[in-house]
């Protein structure tokens, strides 16, 4: 059975930063395409980081430049670090497993989705 774990959030003040982690049990994370997507209240759930094959990333627009992806595929470990951040990045954070979809940019299927991580960022 496949299972993601997150941790990492919290409230900061906007300019801070943040490191978001997720666990996976049950699959290797390399043999996935991983992302990040986060939810606001009454908006959609909109895709914000993405990596495949431990190399190739994808960002969104609203995020590129202040947000990192990578993977500990000895921890099998998803992260996300976040810089700078805005009150308009609060939001509930996921990270999901999947097939890549897409070439450059690429996005990642979510077939499997962790629990969620609350980030909530103060001006």
């Amino acid at each position: 059975q496949v299972q993601l774990v997150e941790s990492g959030g919290g409230s900061v003040q906007a300019g801070g930063s943040l490191r978001l982690s997720c666990v996976a049990y049950g699959h290797t994370i390399s043999n996935f395409c991983m992302g990040w997507f986060r939810q606001a209240p009454g908006k959609e759930r909109e895709g914000v980081a993405y990596i495949d094959s431990s190399t190739w990333v994808s960002y969104a627009d609203s995020v590129k430049g202040r947000f990192t992806i990578s993977q500990d595929n000895a921890k099998n470990t998803l992260y996300l670090q976040m810089n700078s951040l805005k009150p308009e990045d609060t939001a509930m954070y996921y990270c999901a497993a999947g097939p890549r979809v897409g070439w450059q940019p690429f996005t990642c299927g979510g077939k499997y989705w962790g629990q969620g991580t609350q980030v909530t960022v103060s001006s």
